[in-house]
């Protein structure tokens, strides 16, 4: 008899939870289970703020897919994913290979929303993966090292668009970091200017207005400008251009633009014709897709409602790794023969912004914390979240251990 044949797209939070879940669940006897990722390691997308701001190194924030996963039970593809033929049951690689499927979980990570802005998938950076966090450091230090030959004051004003919580713990590392670079390049830490664009009217939209009023005065000491409720509205080589009142812009020059104000589904989704809202699959109790009994969407790719407030919840890790474990789990009992699988309930454990490596903000089982103590319980969490993908192994080896500081 043929085993069925799960295959996992994405080897992010959601998709490596899936695979280190199904290989203690099932045996080499009951599925054949595939893993197709892009890179052969994972990332922790949520530091690349860190390695972007170069508070942290890029090789901390990756670890290598093989250090997790079984290979006696999972078979790895390095590879793309580019498109899924419904029908047909296939998922088409970029390198032209195609993979059958007897289940499919797509979790792979997102893509920058721009919400057309013109110029800003030309001219501004976006903290997207190890390479993107990479360039972007290098880049800056390259606008330091300049300065002191053109003395062009651009080069040491750094603009960063979105002050949701990749904006605000960029900015927080960014206040750290700095200093340190105008030790370095002997340069006047007055001269380097960085500048919050945000157009909702608060930062970190949805959160507790105490804590945001805690996050932004902080940064403020750190010398970050705030222009909340200003739309960008073009990025150029210059810089960008944004509102001013109802008809009038103002130019920002900045040789320097972050972008970090929106995420969209993954271009698979759109491609392989699943039902959705600007990439997103809006999932079904079990985290299936819509009309699709052999498909399920976690991660960044889905969106599931928070009732309370009628409202999608944030792509978030923790959302991503729980849904991993309910698929891992719906999907043994598949392969099992059973039908009555289990539906998801997001169990919101809480939510820290660090604000640099020694602050940050954060509503923990409904109390809310700042300061060292928000950013003892963000590193606590980190290491949580190595320790569930890779046990004690990998948390020792790439865990946060400067935990009071």
């Amino acid at each position: 008899m043929r085993k069925p044949k799960i295959v996992v797209l994405g080897a992010g939070y959601g998709g490596l939870m899936t695979v280190t879940r199904l290989q203690k669940q099932l045996g080499s006897t009951d599925a054949e289970i595939v893993l197709v990722n892009k890179n052969d390691y994972h990332y922790e997308t949520t530091w690349l703020h860190e390695a972007s701001a170069g508070t942290l190194s890029p090789d901390q924030v990756r670890y290598d897919i093989s250090s997790v996963i079984d290979r006696s039970k999972v078979d790895f593809v390095q590879d793309t994913a580019v498109k899924v033929e419904l029908e047909t049951k296939k998922v088409i690689l970029e390198k032209g290979d195609e993979l059958s499927y007897d289940y499919l979980v797509v979790a792979l990570g997102g893509a920058p929303e721009t919400f057309g802005i013109k110029g800003l998938d030309k001219y501004a950076f976006s903290i997207t993966n190890v390479n993107t966090a990479r360039q972007i450091r290098e880049h800056i230090e390259y606008q330091f090292a300049t300065y002191k030959v053109d003395k062009k004051p651009e080069r040491l004003t750094i603009v960063v668009g979105g002050a949701g919580f990749t904006g605000m713990e960029f900015l927080g590392e960014l206040g750290n970091q700095i200093p340190r670079w105008c030790k370095e390049y002997d340069i006047d830490k007055e001269m380097v200017k960085v500048v919050c664009v945000e157009a909702a009217p608060t930062a970190l939209p949805g959160f507790d207005p105490e804590l945001v009023q805690y996050a932004t005065a902080l940064l403020e000491r750190k010398n970050v400008e705030f222009r909340i409720g200003t739309a960008i509205k073009e990025a150029t080589p210059e810089g960008i251009v944004v509102a001013k009142g109802e008809d009038d812009t103002e130019e920002i020059k900045a040789a320097t633009v972050v972008w970090a104000a929106g995420v969209r589904g993954n271009p698979i989704i759109v491609e392989s014709g699943i039902e959705n809202m600007r990439g997103r699959v809006k999932v079904e109790p079990d985290l299936r897709a819509p009309g699709l009994s052999d498909v399920f969407v976690i991660g960044d790719c889905s969106l599931v409602i928070n009732e309370e407030i009628n409202r999608p919840y944030p792509p978030t890790a923790q959302i991503a790794m729980q849904q991993g474990e309910l698929v891992a789990s719906n999907l043994a009992k598949l392969v099992q023969g059973k039908t009555n699988l289990d539906s998801f309930t997001f169990d919101n454990k809480g939510t820290v912004c660090s604000l640099g490596d020694d602050d940050a903000i954060g509503v923990v089982f409904g109390k809310k914390v700042t300061g060292t103590k928000a950013s003892f319980m963000k590193k606590m969490i980190d290491n949580r979240a190595l320790y569930m993908i890779g046990g004690i192994p990998l948390t020792m080896k790439k865990g946060k251990f400067n935990l009071l500081k």
